[in-house]
């Protein structure tokens, strides 16, 4: 068959094409490895240099180390009978418990807003016969989604012991938790295991603390439990086992100090919280002995946020590099997407995406982590400036708005920066607080009122005065004229209120405006 003119200028223009397009793609193939290749070196150009500096980026070096099941407190027969359903250590049932401030109930910052626990609500939450609530929930109708208002009776009496005729508001209370006196003593003998480690399959990074959760929710459930016992006992005159559960108390929440996910710290943060509540009670009522407020002193001292703050930080950035270098292995995301109104985890493929992409997200992560996230708490100087926080903040919201496909998942994993250093300045200064009132009150017990200075108190009430994380600066304290103190911090806005807490609108503590106080109610 011969070729006309035209179908040989029509091949020749063909072939033209395919090598155009050949040097078109081979030159594409050649940048997409030149750019692998210079992401890759940044990334471990980078991490040398840090590296040389004692920083760590690999995962493994946060995980705990494992060790015997007769020794790890997360083991313990009681833990898993906890686990499993078996044992329910929640002081009330399915309604929540009596209708009382949550900030004075749960969170433990009462302490600000000097309530004691209104234990005559939990006494009648205990003898009624029943609890009558209004509850919603979405039920589907003709395949709609809608909500529905209903009302749900919870006996509380099948739930808890109650005695035959009224007694005082602590007896009831306590004789209702009597029902978990034995799971108590075996949680606390399980606490002497000398290791607490959440036995985590870490290798699956993040998605390993799925599993942590249900342990996380069932610590919490504890801490409410022992935050109610423990002030029904001082309410009873019982203050050795006071003392007792409030350790045991504090044991739990030290029980996390070695997870490297920040939600753990997180938890730990609100039982400490809870459980300055009775040590704050037994204060405001001179409850405690001298020996018992050495003890807690002692207890107290052991915890360490700031410090834990930066090993925690650095123990989620490892993390988060460990994802997206899974992500580079697999060209697999996994997300949460919205569909219907609920959450479902899918998978997202990422079969198209250039390893340059995963290498310089694990870079930016790192290079924000260490330019933002560290800083921000002085552990040297025990200092953390909330105005250098907001800076931070502003300038990483900043960079935010200037997109780049080489820093876009890494700015999506970055925590928010204000709230989670707040949340830990915050409870770092209420045990420096309380640590101070404990010697406050030693200091009472030896003359019978509180000094005029905080300086009198070193070294033979408390061995060294802490200072305002805030700003550096001596705590304030000053005797009242009704024989009581006031004693604070600054706070969060880092101005001196006069000693005055800031309440939002709906009632509730604004730990973020007025001062960090600790007083007691005038008599």
């Amino acid at each position: 068959m011969n070729e006309t003119p035209q179908t040989k200028s029509g091949w020749r223009i063909l072939r033209r094409l395919l090598i155009g397009a050949t040097v078109f793609v081979t030159l594409i193939a050649l940048l997409v490895t030149e750019e692998d290749w210079r992401g890759k070196r940044a990334w471990e150009n980078y991490q040398r240099e840090w590296m040389a500096k004692g920083e760590k980026f690999d995962w493994q070096s946060f995980v705990p180390p494992s060790v015997p099941d007769d020794q790890n407190f997360f083991t313990a027969p009681i833990f898993n009978n906890m686990q499993n359903g078996k044992i329910v250590m929640l002081p009330y049932g399915s309604d929540d418990g009596p209708d009382s401030p949550v900030d004075a109930r749960r969170s433990g910052y009462a302490i600000y807003r000097r309530q004691l626990t209104d234990l005559r609500a939990w006494q009648d939450y205990y003898r009624k016969p029943t609890n009558l609530r209004a509850v919603s929930g979405l039920i589907m109708t003709n395949g709609t989604l809608s909500e529905h208002i209903t009302n749900y009776v919870n006996h509380a009496t099948d739930e808890f012991p109650i005695a035959p005729e009224p007694q005082t508001p602590a007896k009831d209370v306590l004789f209702a938790l009597s029902k978990f006196d034995s799971a108590v003593e075996e949680l606390r003998e399980a606490s002497q295991r000398p290791y607490a480690n959440v036995p985590l399959n870490y290798a699956d990074g993040f998605n390993s603390a799925g599993t942590l959760l249900p342990v996380l929710a069932e610590l919490k459930r504890c801490s409410q439990l022992l935050q109610l016992r423990a002030t029904a006992e001082l309410a009873d005159g019982q203050n050795a086992k006071a003392l007792a559960d409030a350790k045991l108390f504090l044991y739990l929440a030290n029980s996390l100090r070695s997870s490297p996910f920040l939600i753990s710290h997180l938890v730990r943060l609100a039982i400490v919280n809870m459980a300055l509540q009775p040590i704050w009670e037994g204060l405001a009522e001179h409850q405690w002995s001298d020996e018992q407020l050495v003890a807690l002193d002692a207890e107290l001292g052991k915890m360490d946020f700031l410090t834990d703050y930066e090993s925690v930080m650095r123990g989620e950035r490892a993390f988060a590099i460990g994802e997206f270098e899974n992500q580079r292995r697999t060209r697999k995301m996994m997300m949460l997407r919205d569909e219907g109104g609920l959450s479902k985890m899918v998978t997202v493929s990422l079969r198209f995406m250039p390893g340059a992409y995963f290498y310089q997200n694990e870079l930016a992560f790192a290079q924000e982590s260490q330019r933002w996230l560290l800083p921000l708490v002085d552990t040297n100087s025990r200092i953390i400036s909330p105005s250098a926080i907001q800076q931070a903040d502003e300038s990483v919201r900043a960079e935010l708005k200037h997109y780049s496909p080489y820093t876009v998942q890494a700015r999506m994993t970055f925590p928010a920066l204000d709230k989670a250093v707040l949340k830990f300045a915050l409870t770092q200064s209420s045990i420096d607080l309380a640590r101070v009132a404990c010697a406050l009150e030693r200091y009472h017990l030896a003359h019978g009122e509180y000094p005029e200075l905080l300086d009198v108190l070193t070294p033979q009430f408390i061995a060294a005065l802490p200072h305002d994380i805030i700003n550096g600066q001596p705590l304030h304290y000053q005797r009242t004229a009704d024989g009581q103190f006031v004693l604070y911090s600054v706070g969060w806005n880092e101005t001196d209120d006069g000693g005055k807490v800031a309440l939002t609108k709906a009632g509730s503590v604004d730990r973020e405006k007025g001062d960090w106080v600790w007083q007691y109610s005038q008599k």
